[in-house]
């Protein structure tokens, strides 16, 4: 069974650097580290490899400055082997632009199945997998808790809010995975060791046959007209019991309509 994880390399959240005044976007010149969302897509495609008793899982990436740090960890988890795409002219792009070109590297793997987190840690977008999956036709699940795969079909348990529901859909699919499903495994020293050797195929959008019109700041549907601190969060009130207490805490639940 061959698996295709999307993973992202993102700057490191406890030191994410700044903000390019010009773009007011988040300036992607520093080390980028392994999403930890991703993680989790990583760990489920693993064991998925193990209960087929065959196969591989291979890593798709789409970062700056030909960047695999990131990579580099997954690739210590256990994947195989990644296909990073790395252009000047993807600076900019939107998360259709990045479906777009995810889509192309993907295809280049031929998967059974791909995997992807919800949403990534830095955009916060969560519509890439659904992108990829109208982009290359083929069925997709979103929030998936749980995965089997038997017989050429996919049986994911996708969480709601309620529970789950039980969804099943014929192979190839693009599955988005829920953070904390599963418990990402530590890379060793030896994996860590053998991850740098693993082979990392290097890609621009010329290999893809992808005009650069049409990602990037040529092609990007949405623009950043604005950026603000959040507002400070407003000191919360202290109610001293004085024998009404309850009085007051049902009547501060009841101003919030939480009754």
């Amino acid at each position: 069974m061959n698996v295709v994880v999307c993973v992202k390399q993102i700057p490191d959240p406890a030191d994410p650097g700044a903000l390019d005044p010009e773009t007011k976007t988040l300036k992607r010149d520093v080390k980028l580290i392994l999403d930890e969302s991703d993680s989790y897509g990583v760990e489920m495609g693993l064991q998925l490899v193990d209960a087929a008793g065959g196969g591989e899982v291979k890593l798709v990436s789409m970062a700056p400055n030909n960047e695999v740090s990131g990579l580099r960890t997954a690739l210590a988890m256990g994947a195989e082997s990644a296909v990073l795409v790395s252009d000047e002219a993807l600076a900019g792009s939107d998360s259709l632009s990045t479906a777009k070109v995810l889509a192309a590297a993907i295809a280049r793997c031929e998967p059974d199945l791909v995997l992807t987190a919800t949403e990534s840690s830095d955009g916060y977008t969560g519509t890439v997998p659904v992108q990829i999956a109208e982009l290359m036709d083929l069925p997709s699940v979103t929030f998936g808790k749980e995965i089997e795969v038997a017989d050429g079909v996919a049986t994911v348990k996708r969480q709601t809010e309620a529970g789950f529901d039980q969804v099943e859909c014929p192979l190839p699919a693009v599955v988005s995975v829920t953070a904390g499903v599963v418990e990402p495994r530590y890379p060793s020293f030896k994996g860590i060791m053998a991850a740098k050797n693993k082979p990392v195929e290097e890609l621009d959008l010329a290999g893809l046959g992808i005009d650069p019109a049409t990602v990037g700041w040529a092609g990007a549907r949405q623009e950043i007209t604005a950026i603000a601190e959040a507002p400070a969060r407003e000191a919360g009130e202290v109610i001293v019991d004085e024998g009404d207490a309850h009085e007051r805490i049902l009547a501060f639940l009841d101003d919030l309509k939480v009754l």
